[in-house]
């Protein structure tokens, strides 16, 4: 088949979309921008794509909460028509912003296949702004497309990413029933709470959800800014035997996976 298509959202305040465009360009697909504005005035033009990503930055300025304008946008006029899109098969990816955006959505964790909100990503504990090299984990979650057992180096970059349950018993049920696909991880690889390890203070080291399709995949930390292999904060001393640089950055197998699901599945 042809090269998947990446519909990359942009919307006021959004300011990851060229990475996010060359790293599923780079990863073999199909990246078009396409502004909030004309979607909500041609929302079949969705139908076009088999990837919806929704980039890093600060939507809207992040007004009244992190991603909630955009996400009310999305799900008034495009509620229905993105869970049909998630159920026919098709694959989002929300980083930072847009892991605030898919969870203010409903579109994660999304239990029960409707748009509810069902968690928050509120203020980090520390009460401000982190910006730090963290290292995460995947985990055996329902994700149809990112590999367990993963550990990654990205940078966290954020305000509100502390990825609350309503309750100590949801939240540990969304680790239970496969919906936490990523964690913070200590030296000692085991999931933690403790800072600056876990940047914001998530419970059970939260770092990552998918829904309950594994369609969908929300990361607080940023693969897009660590795609490369010169992202990578060690990356002078990364060079292989023939002194090459390594093909990709850890950040790149998110992306190289998803081209490759929509790919096989097309």
């Amino acid at each position: 088949m042809s090269n998947p298509k990446a519909l990359i959202l942009r919307a006021p305040g959004i300011n990851c979309e060229r990475e996010t465009h060359h790293a599923f360009e780079r990863a073999g697909g199909t990246s078009e921008y396409l502004h909030i504005k004309k979607l909500l005035e041609q929302p079949e033009l969705l139908d076009q794509f088999q990837i919806l990503a929704v980039p890093g930055g600060f939507s809207y300025g992040d007004d009244i909460s992190s991603g909630r304008v955009l996400a009310q946008e999305m799900k008034a006029q495009l509620g229905e028509r993105i869970l049909n899109f998630v159920d026919r098969g098709g694959l989002v990816l929300g980083i930072c912003n847009g892991f605030q955006v898919l969870v203010r959505l409903g579109l994660l964790p999304c239990t029960k296949g409707t748009l509810e909100e069902e968690v928050t990503l509120t203020h980090n504990l520390s009460n401000h702004y982190e910006c730090r090299w963290v290292t995460v984990q995947t985990q055996k979650s329902r994700c149809s497309f990112l590999p367990e057992g993963l550990t990654l180096r990205w940078p966290a970059a954020h305000g509100e990413g502390r990825l609350v349950a309503t309750s100590p018993e949801a939240q540990q049920t969304l680790v239970d029933e496969g919906f936490a696909a990523v964690v913070y991880v200590d030296k000692d690889g085991n999931a933690t709470e403790q800072y600056p390890a876990n940047p914001n203070g998530a419970p059970l080291g939260m770092a990552g959800l998918t829904n309950h399709n594994g369609r969908v995949l929300g990361v607080m930390p940023h693969p897009d800014r660590s795609y490369l292999p010169i992202h990578m904060p060690n990356w002078r001393r990364t060079q292989l035997d023939n002194g090459e640089l390594p093909l990709d950055g850890d950040g790149m197998v998110v992306f190289r996976e998803m081209v490759k699901t929509a790919k096989a599945e097309g």
